[in-house]
Order: structure tokens, then C-alpha cells, then sequence
């Protein structure tokens, strides 16, 4: 038998091909990475992780056996349940819930609370009004409690602090957690730490024992103090719940919240320039590569989605964009909610840059480039055409609504 070894031109082609039903089967899993905050985050989903309670993730789909008929995609595993029938005491959650959906920022949260639960305790998720998730049994929530009503539409967190007193008052649960984030947690948990009259623990990114670490010092030093019954914790405080699937009993409030009249009133949003909003802040960032040719027609799309803009450092330096616009590790980390990446390859700086990002669209010409593994959407074509197709579809879209409402 001969030693050489020899292409297979058929899987390179599904390699390249986004579009065949085997090219993940193809693709490299990612087994860690740096995320934000220095920490290394594991790909909890993939192939030989072992979870917190001993369980070794394996390869159901056949794709480890060799030979292209194996490549399947993964058949899906049942989880084990973890039940809590009679809880001890509770640590209840209280999600951001950005869209009606759990964020990344969520998911740690909630598996730090599965951490402090331990097997006796039970993990509450406390959400106020309508949401669109699904996913919360395999989240981690045990409990969920849905406080719905008017009241806590937009922005009232009086009304939503009167009702996190009447959940404490019902469940005295050992631990608050809320995300220490610009979403909401972070205003909500330091109102309601006011009302309880009681000190919390704030941007903690680890708990060890009865003790929790916290940024400190513009974020230069930790702090570590005794564990508090409210906590407000950071992104990445702990791994999302991987291994075990709960059965997210719902349960109500045993009193019926007291109407008050709030003392503020909920305008509604106000419009503001997308190029005025610091890029940490931004959770709409259409950012430029080096292979945009056409950065008038870049930006012109950018105004016609409200986006605020972003740039690689190889568009930065070439002139394109200002220094601070630069996105990556060498530039400003973003925490967007959607991050459009036109041209950009993916340089390890820059996935590192948008490690915390919930959902990346990338618009490139290479099928093969880091970018593409990493976004959650792709468009493999011209970026030119791309974006005039984009700017035609908003204002169809918005000429369609002018017509509806006349």
C-alpha cells in the first residue's frame, strides 16, 4: 500500500460548500477560548467534555468512525433529569431576558446558581411579562415564576421591585442572583438591594466557597469579601448548564401584588445617533473590513439600519475608519447583541474582540475564512451587491409600514 497521501476532492468541496447538509460534519470543533475577561471558555457541547457532575460528552452521529456515509448530523441525547421534588431553599435568578430570550450573560447566571444549589436546592427564575424561551429546562431553571401585567411593561423598576419583595417574602431564598449588566440586572439588583436594606456583591466573576472575587478599580483589581445573600454577578461567573435537563415546575405568588402609583413614567425609547453610542455600549455594530471596497455604500448602509459602526484594525490603519472605531483585543471588546462583520477574515484578535457577542452575521467572498466558522449567520457573495440588496430591503420594508399605517 502505497504511503502517499491522497486528497479527497469531494470533502473538500462539502468543506467549502455552507450550503451541503454534511459541511459541519467537515468543519473543526472549537474546544476552548479566551473570552473577555482573560478567562478560557469550553465548548460544553462538544466531543469529550466532561461536565460538573462527571458526565463525558460522546460522539452519537457517527462522524468519528471515518467514511463520508458516517458523517450524519448528531442525533440528539436525552439529558438526564434532575429533579427536586421538596427543595431545601431556593436561589433565585433573575434574568435580563433580552427579546423575551435568555442571553449568554443569562446562561452563566444560571449556572452559577446551579452551582450554589447544589442537589437539595432548587434554582427560581423570576421573569417579568411574556417571553419567547423555550430552553429553560436544559438552562438550568427548576422553578420558574412568571410575573405578568401591564405594570411591568418598559421601564418600572418600582413596580418590578415591589414584586421581587413579595417573591422574597413567599420564598426567602438563600441567594439573589441578578446579571450585574446595562440590560437592566444591574440598576434592578442595586434598587432592590436598596429596598432590602442590605449590601451586595457586585461584578463577581467567581465564588469560591463562602467567599466571592469581584472587579474592582476600573476593573484593574479583584475584590473578595464574604459571600452575600444578593448577588450581582458579571458575564462568564461560571460555565452554563450543560449536562442535565430540569423540570421547570411553574409556580405563583400566594398574594396578589398591591397596586401603587409609580413615581415614573415610562416615555417610551429615544432616538440616538448610532455614531454617538461608545462602541462597548452598542448592541447594533456593522463593522468594515479589508474587504470592503466601497465605504460610502458601507456607510450608507450602516445609517439605513441604524447601526453603530465598527471597523478590523487593517481597515484602521489603511485610513478608512478612526482609531476608535478599531474592533479586537488590540481595540474595544464588544458585548453586542448583533455584530455584522463585512469583509472582515477573523484575525484572532479579532474573534477575541467579539467573544461576548450573541449573534454574529458575517458578509465575505471566502467560504473558509475564521470568520465564517465563527458567525451564527453567513452570506458568501460580493459585499457591494450584499449591501445595496440590504438598503433596498429596509426601505421597502419601511415604505410597506407608511402605507399600512396611512
Amino acid at each position: 500500500m502505497s504511503d502517499i497521501i491522497r486528497r479527497d476532492p469531494r470533502a473538500e468541496w462539502i468543506a467549502r460548500n455552507r450550503l451541503h447538509p454534511l459541511h459541519a460534519a467537515m468543519q473543526p470543533v472549537q474546544h476552548s477560548w479566551m473570552g473577555p475577561h482573560g478567562v478560557i471558555r469550553k465548548n460544553v457541547h462538544g466531543v469529550g467534555f466532561i461536565g460538573p457532575n462527571g458526565i463525558k460528552r460522546i460522539d452519537r452521529s457517527g462522524a468519528q468512525q471515518g467514511g463520508a456515509a458516517k458523517r450524519t448530523a448528531a442525533v440528539e441525547v436525552q439529558l438526564p433529569l434532575h429533579q427536586v421534588p421538596a427543595p431545601a431553599f431556593y436561589i433565585n435568578v433573575v434574568p435580563d431576558m433580552v427579546g423575551g430570550r435568555l442571553s449568554s450573560h443569562d446562561r452563566d447566571l444560571l449556572g452559577l446558581a446551579r452551582q450554589l444549589a447544589g442537589n437539595d436546592g432548587a434554582v427560581l427564575a423570576v421573569v417579568f411579562g411574556e417571553h419567547k424561551e423555550s430552553a429553560f429546562a436544559t438552562a438550568g431553571v427548576d422553578r420558574l415564576l412568571v410575573l405578568d401585567g401591564h405594570e411591568f411593561d418598559g421601564y418600572s423598576p418600582e413596580q418590578r421591585v415591589q414584586g421581587l419583595r413579595a417573591v422574597d417574602n413567599q420564598f426567602n431564598p438563600r441567594h439573589w442572583l441578578l446579571p450585574d449588566s446595562r440590560s437592566g440586572g444591574g440598576e434592578l439588583g442595586r434598587r432592590f438591594a436598596a429596598s432590602l436594606k442590605e449590601r451586595p456583591a457586585t461584578r463577581v466573576w467567581q465564588i469560591k466557597g463562602e467567599e466571592c472575587i469581584g472587579r474592582a478599580g476600573a476593573g484593574q483589581e479583584d475584590l473578595v469579601r464574604a459571600l452575600p445573600r444578593l448577588i450581582l454577578a458579571a458575564v462568564e461567573c461560571a460555565d452554563p448548564v450543560s449536562d442535565t435537563r430540569h423540570e421547570v415546575l411553574p409556580v405563583e405568588l400566594s398574594t396578589t401584588l398591591a397596586r401603587s402609583l409609580p413615581r415614573i413614567e415610562d416615555l417610551g425609547a429615544v432616538a440616538v445617533d448610532p455614531a454617538a453610542i461608545p462602541m462597548a455600549e452598542a448592541e447594533f455594530i456593522f463593522s468594515g473590513g479589508n474587504g470592503v471596497k466601497d465605504w460610502g455604500l458601507f456607510h450608507q448602509t450602516a445609517a439605513a439600519l441604524g447601526a453603530t459602526e465598527g471597523a478590523s484594525r487593517v481597515a484602521v490603519d489603511d485610513g478608512f475608519m478612526a482609531r476608535d472605531r478599531q474592533v479586537g483585543a488590540s481595540g474595544t471588546w464588544v458585548t453586542a447583541r448583533v455584530y455584522v462583520a463585512v469583509g472582515i477574515s477573523g484575525a484572532i484578535q479579532h474573534l477575541q474582540g467579539i467573544g461576548a457577542c450573541d449573534k454574529v452575521v458575517a458578509i465575505n467572498l471566502d467560504p473558509g475564512c475564521d470568520m465564517i466558522k465563527r458567525a451564527d449567520l453567513s452570506v458568501i457573495g460580493e459585499s457591494a451587491a450584499i449591501l445595496q440588496a440590504l438598503i433596498d430591503a429596509v426601505e421597502a420594508y419601511r415604505n410597506g409600514a407608511k402605507r399600512d399605517a396611512a
